[in-house]
């Protein structure tokens, strides 16, 4: 198995991790929520076209560059139908940090349907509701796109609308089974593994729990 290519780059006011994982004929984009001429520059000097825009959930700060993205650099956009309902609604904002992102032009893709091609033919989308009603992780070769669902040394917040502490309970749980092993890249912060999260007690409990 060839190894994981990632590109990571923390965009605006929160820092949010926007993603390029780079394959041989073209890349996908995870979670685009802000700077998008640094995204786009970024994307030019790996010399690939995106495959698609995958997002974890329908947050501003993960979403944000999208329109201005597709302006330039269409592809396929996937996002959960349970957030696509409100992600780009007058609802979704953040004051005084995030405006709501404006409506996307391209049509909204289930992402825990589409097929994507067949270089990235492999990628699983993991339901891990909680954080939001549609959030997801994505996994391929051993690397784990949490999105605000798991960080390094903690979890998703329940306090926004929309959120559900027990079902994010039930989505860590089933983290929590994967392989130690399984590299994390979050939507916010530094990587960590799932391994490390069990060992420091983030998973722990999560673990073992039936």
């Amino acid at each position: 198995m060839n190894p994981l290519r990632v590109v990571s780059l923390a965009v605006g006011p929160f820092a949010a991790n926007c993603y390029l994982l780079v394959g041989r004929r073209s890349l996908l984009v995870i979670d685009p929520g802000g700077e998008p001429d640094r995204i786009r520059h970024q994307i030019h000097s790996l010399g690939l076209p995106p495959a698609a825009y995958l997002l974890t959930h329908g947050h501003p700060d993960h979403i944000g560059a999208l329109p201005d993205l597709l302006t330039h650099l269409p592809a396929p956009v996937l996002l959960s139908p349970q957030d696509a309902d409100w992600a780009f609604s007058a609802a979704n904002a953040i004051p005084p940090w995030y405006e709501p992102p404006r409506r996307c032009e391209a049509r909204i893709r289930d992402i825990g349907r589409e097929r994507l091609p067949g270089e990235w033919c492999t990628i699983r989308i993991l339901p891990t509701p909680g954080h939001t009603p549609g959030s997801i992780c994505i996994w391929l070769k051993g690397a784990l796109f949490s999105g605000d669902t798991l960080f390094a040394g903690g979890v998703g917040r329940t306090d926004l609308p929309r959120g559900d502490p027990a079902k994010l309970q039930e989505s860590l749980r089933r983290l929590a089974e994967l392989d130690p092993n399984t590299r994390v890249w979050p939507g916010h912060g530094p990587p960590t593994t799932i391994g490390r999260e069990i060992l420091a007690g983030v998973l722990r409990q999560a673990r073992g729990k039936r």
